[in-house]
């Protein structure tokens, strides 16, 4: 009798992923190693494409909406170049979990059909397709979250009769809403991870620069969204996992405050853990499209179907307000301010990264922002902080998933097998020392009224993602510029910014030096294998404060944009 071993059963898998792509669309030549070709995003992804592809493809998911619910294009037609793209796209990056393109073009056709016979859209999202990060359970699709051993089960358990049949909230909402469903994509095993690695697809790259990693572990979303096979998706994030894939593939990406889009009926590690949860956040390539997907979904009032979900609808008042404050800036006489944390005094980010800060500030300043140095509670802390939280159980969740096939654990992943679980008592000092801290950083940000010249408190903070612009695989650096804003459950959407230009961003000479780890990183730095990768950077607001920091970033985004041309 032959014993399947996790590598073949990991291998099955992929190949029913590839096998699930219909033939017209496979690449047949030879597609060119990343040392001779990095950039598979623009005009290589386009080569395979039709022109009216590209022209539905390339327009963001607020186009492609006034588009569809007005008739003017098919959600067919719509779905079907983007099932193309993302065909394409996973074939070029291994960015997919699950590919179900063809009952997506059934879903549209109902779409259509009622369209052609209501005259009226079903929702907002009426013909939108939009994929999901393999934590969402989707009726007749597997959900393995990048396990080996949840292949054909229920996260795990065999002969669950919830298998393909369990719908996850959001999914039932979007598809309420009107959007297509149409595929899962890729994921660290556990989750815990800023590259998205598995013995599924085994890596994820960035598309941009396919030397390095996409990011993690919503990676999957951030290489499929940049090469525009997905208008806009549904990440997740617990220490950086929607923000890193925003930031190292060139997108907006919000990770709210817990409490404002629904987790219910979605996969997760260490279910259960709450002193720091996990929350669900759209990717877009436009701040316009991730606010969009946030507004539909609060439209389907998901406090009446997930009970960790706060009764806030959108609030338009907090829109108005925070644009009013713009539209009064360009008068002359702003009354917005910011800070600029410029490195976390454990490792400073890697040339680029400073530079998209200097550029974020100078255009700040040009629009007469007042910016001020932030110099809040240590960051230490809440590093601490996560870290117990994260190993609450010793790794026991994850040690069980990985034996149910005995697959081997990627070194990146952050979470230690085998510590001591933490006992109640232990467990609730974790949770009295995060509530302290984040009353003093409450404190700290009250305090800068003091420091702004508005007479109030900054309205952002200006971070790195990461020390560095996505990254080489196996050397993803610190989550410091990240796991803070977890522990303070902060609202932060991601800005991208500017590329990697290896004419310019070298290190500087006589450079600082912190610490060991900051000269390692800085030893381990090659201007040369991070040219033409996206640099982006966090907006870090208040708890839940999403319309406000979405309408700010839309604003800095455009405003650095127009001082780049």
């Amino acid at each position: 009798m032959t014993v399947n071993t996790w590598q073949s059963l990991g291998a099955a898998k992929r190949q029913s992923i590839l096998d699930a792509i219909p033939p017209k669309w496979r690449i047949q030549e030879p597609i060119p190693p990343p040392a001779e070709l990095r950039d598979v995003t623009g005009p290589y992804i386009q080569q395979f494409l039709k022109a009216r592809e590209i022209e539905i493809t390339e327009t963001d998911a607020v186009g492609i909406v006034d588009k569809t619910t007005t008739g003017n294009w098919t959600a067919v037609e719509v779905t079907e170049a983007f099932c193309h793209r993302a065909a394409l796209a996973h074939q070029l990056v291994s960015c997919l979990h699950e590919i179900f393109f063809d009952s997506a073009i059934e879903d549209a056709k109902r779409l259509d059909a009622y369209f052609a016979e209501h005259k009226k859209p079903i929702g907002p999202l009426h013909g939108l397709p939009v994929s999901l990060k393999d934590q969402f359970h989707i009726k007749g699709v597997e959900t393995t979250m990048g396990y080996v051993g949840w292949i054909g089960t229920f996260q795990g358990i065999k002969n669950d009769p919830r298998r393909a049949v369990f719908e996850s909230e959001l999914a039932r909402e979007l598809r309420a809403l009107g959007a297509v469903l149409y595929c899962k994509t890729s994921v660290p095993t556990t989750l815990m991870c800023g590259e998205t690695i598995n013995g599924i697809i085994q890596y994820t790259f960035n598309p941009r620069n396919r030397l390095l990693s996409s990011g993690g572990s919503s990676g999957g979303e951030g290489a499929l969204i940049a090469l525009r096979g997905s208008p806009a998706g549904i990440g997740s994030d617990i220490g950086g996992s929607v923000r890193s894939p925003s930031g190292f593939n060139g997108l907006f990406g919000i990770r709210p405050s817990a409490g404002r889009i629904p987790y219910e009926g979605a996969a997760n590690s260490m279910d259960g853990q709450s002193t720091i949860l996990s929350v669900l956040g759209p990717l877009a390539t436009t701040a316009q499209s991730v606010k969009l997907l946030f507004k539909a979904i609060l439209s389907q009032q998901p406090w009446f179907h997930d009970p960790l979900v706060l009764e806030i609808p959108w609030r338009d008042d907090i829109e108005r307000e925070t644009q009013a404050l713009i539209e009064q800036s360009r008068t002359g006489s702003s009354k917005l301010s910011f800070a600029i944390i410029r490195h976390n005094k454990q490792v400073q980010p890697d040339p680029p990264i400073a530079r998209a800060m200097g550029m974020v500030e100078s255009t700040l300043k040009r629009l007469g922002h007042r910016v001020i140095e932030w110099n809040p509670p240590s960051h230490d802390v809440a590093d601490e902080i996560a870290a117990k939280a994260y190993g609450f159980d010793g790794g026991a969740d994850i040690t069980h998933h990985l034996g149910l096939s005995g697959e081997s654990l990627a070194p990146q992943v952050i979470v230690t097998q085998g510590k001591p679980q933490m006992n109640a008592q232990e467990v609730a000092a974790v949770n009295v020392q995060k509530r302290e801290y984040q009353k003093l950083y409450m404190e700290y940000w009250n305090s800068t009224a003091e420091l702004t010249g508005t007479g109030r408190p900054v309205d952002g903070v200006l971070c790195p993602v990461a020390v560095h612009a996505a990254a080489i695989p196996g050397k993803y650096g610190t989550v410091g510029y990240t796991t803070f804003v977890n522990v303070l459950d902060y609202t932060t959407v991601v800005i991208p910014v500017t590329h990697v230009d290896k004419r310019v961003d070298v290190v500087p000479e006589n450079m600082e030096v912190l610490n060991d780890i900051d000269k390692a990183n800085q030893d381990e730095y090659d201007a040369g294998i991070y040219d033409g990768a996206p640099v982006g950077l966090q907006l870090i607001g208040r708890r839940l404060q999403e319309e406000k920091m979405l309408t700010l970033a839309d604003y800095i985004g455009a405003e650095v944009e127009k001082d780049q041309k």
